[in-house]
């Protein structure tokens, strides 16, 4: 016979129907239906088992039982259910509790069963034996049916809630803004990709219209939202639908160009239920289209500017009614050469910037070499030019030698020269080298227009060139792109000093990759 808490059948009844519709949380939840458990039986103590996804018991709750039994039972209980000794566990572990309470303490077990599937079992513990009629077992069976109810309504609200948090992290780590709007239009989500795309809080965008959060600047291309739920998707149609155009944003911010990718949700009546879209910075290809349209442009008039100098002056000395002296033809000749040389090397330039953003290296042939050396054979072949600019090298007698691949850096030099050139009208042009223990640095200084601090960030970038250059020199913007991939290849690296305010002064620097003595000059050649 059960206690007088028998007469209480009812109140227990009535409070675990309360923890089915109050409480949700798996642990507080197990917590009060073993409190009431042991309550019902006059146990001393006792415990709740569950069933996992993999089909093995642990322990989530017990009371009145010290923690290292509680490691024991669970170790012991997962043994027993992986094995094939124990169709049924309560045998076991009434035979394993008495024999760790020597015989002390009796084992009563409450099934939690929904649908006819076991998902646990309640254990409470006493120390004296007990039998039950009909109507005590109808007492615990609704007990425990309802206490199994409530235990798995518990659970799938945590995996509804872990669910969500996995959902919501997903969304947020996605790159691209992800936007979900109910069937009235308005935001239910987003992430904080859109939050940052928007430059707006997700307080700001929460139930607001979806007109308020994407205001197009123009009429963007492709079929609306609203245009979409009216025609493609009245036939539980799934068609992804795509708007491009640019967007407002908060702050105050220019508008940002994106693509916008958007689908319908329907439930499984067919019902709409949420609208999703994914936008996407499209700004970089943007750039790149129009870093393309320019670059065709300005290679287009480098490339015919020399080749109508060649054509034309090569035309002129093959005509028939002339006859040109010898000045004059040596003159044509040498400005066909130049230009020649001209026309070789933006080719050159054109192929190296094609192969290096195929392949994204450069390959170096590496060896023992002079910078020095190579500074001054650079400078003399600008002196033999007739340039209007001194040239200065102020390199150290001990200047060390380094490992590198001659004709790139050969190439580097020149380039970095050239620029000087090419933006200084007169004044002098100092090539410098300094070293320390770790690595060796050149400089070329000029005495031009310097750069516009709006510029410097982006100088080293392919194909950039800033709107004084494109006004005032020829050009493609490929030389200081491809310095800075050759002295990158080298391990180095490349830089503009910002604070030289007379002129342009970029520096390279290249590891010293042993330290060899140093080479030794008679001189430094620093004539002007």
């Amino acid at each position: 016979m059960l206690p007088s808490y028998r007469i209480r059948q009812r109140d227990y009844l009535l409070e675990i129907l309360r923890a089915l519709t109050e409480e949700l949380n798996l642990e507080a939840l197990l917590t009060r239906i073993l409190s009431l458990s042991i309550d019902m039986l006059s146990g001393q103590a006792g415990f709740i088992s569950l069933i996992d996804e993999d089909e093995t018991w642990e322990i989530q709750v017990a009371q009145g039982i010290p923690g290292a039994l509680v490691s024991r039972l669970n170790l012991w209980a997962k043994n027993l259910t992986q094995s094939d000794k124990a169709p049924n566990l309560l045998p076991e572990m009434n035979r394993f509790l008495k024999d760790v309470s020597m015989g002390a303490m009796n084992g009563i077990s409450l099934p939690l069963t929904v649908h006819g599937k076991s998902i646990g079992e309640i254990y409470v513990l006493r120390s004296t034996q007990v039998i039950f009629n009909a109507d005590d077992l109808s007492i615990l069976g609704s007990f425990a049916n309802q206490a199994a109810i409530a235990v798995r309504n518990a659970r799938l609200y945590n995996q509804s809630i872990e669910h969500s948090l996995r959902l919501a992290a997903l969304i947020n780590a996605v790159v691209e803004g992800i936007l979900i709007l109910d069937t009235d239009f308005k935001v239910s989500k987003v992430n904080t990709s859109l939050e940052r795309m928007l430059n707006r809080q997700q307080s700001e965008l929460l139930d607001k219209p979806y007109a308020e959060v994407i205001q197009w600047i123009r009429q963007p291309h492709g079929t609306s939202i609203e245009d979409s739920v009216r025609t493609y998707w009245v036939k539980y149609s799934r068609e992804e639908l795509l708007l491009e155009g640019e967007i407002q944003r908060g702050g105050g911010l220019k508008a940002l160009p994106v693509s916008m990718y958007y689908a319908p949700l329907f439930d499984e009546k067919g019902r709409l239920i949420n609208i999703i879209a994914s936008l996407q910075d499209i700004t970089r290809f943007r750039e790149a289209e129009e870093l393309k349209e320019n670059f065709i442009s300005v290679v287009s008039h480098e490339l015919k500017t020399p080749i109508a100098l060649i054509k034309g002056y090569a035309s002129t000395l093959r005509r028939d009614d002339v006859t040109w002296d010898k000045e004059t033809i040596q003159e044509s000749l040498g400005v066909i050469e130049d230009e020649a040389d001209h026309l070789t090397l933006m080719v050159e330039d054109l192929l190296d910037a094609s192969r290096l953003q195929a392949s994204g290296g450069i390959l170096l042939k590496k060896s023992e070499l002079d910078l020095a050396e190579l500074a001054a054979e650079v400078v003399k072949r600008f002196r033999k030019q007739d340039y209007p600019q001194t040239f200065k090298l102020e390199f150290p007698l001990d200047f060390p030698l380094v490992v590198g691949d001659e004709p790139r850096l050969r190439q580097v030099l020149t380039n970095l020269v050239g620029n000087a050139v090419k933006y200084t009208q007169t004044g002098e042009i100092t090539i410098q080298g300094v070293y320390n223990t770790r690595e060796v640095e050149v400089s070329v200084r000029d005495q031009g227009k310097g750069f516009d601090p709006v510029d410097i960030p982006h100088i080293f970038e392919r194909f950039y060139r800033s709107e004084e250059a494109i006004k005032s020199t020829k050009g493609t913007g490929l030389g200081l792109y491809l310095c800075k991939a050759i002295v990158n290849a080298h391990g180095g690296r490349i830089w503009v000093d910002e604070s030289y305010h007379t002129g342009a002064s970029i520096h390279f620097a290249i590891p010293r990759e042993d330290q060899k003595i140093p080479l030794l000059r008679l001189q430094n050649d620093s004539s002007a």
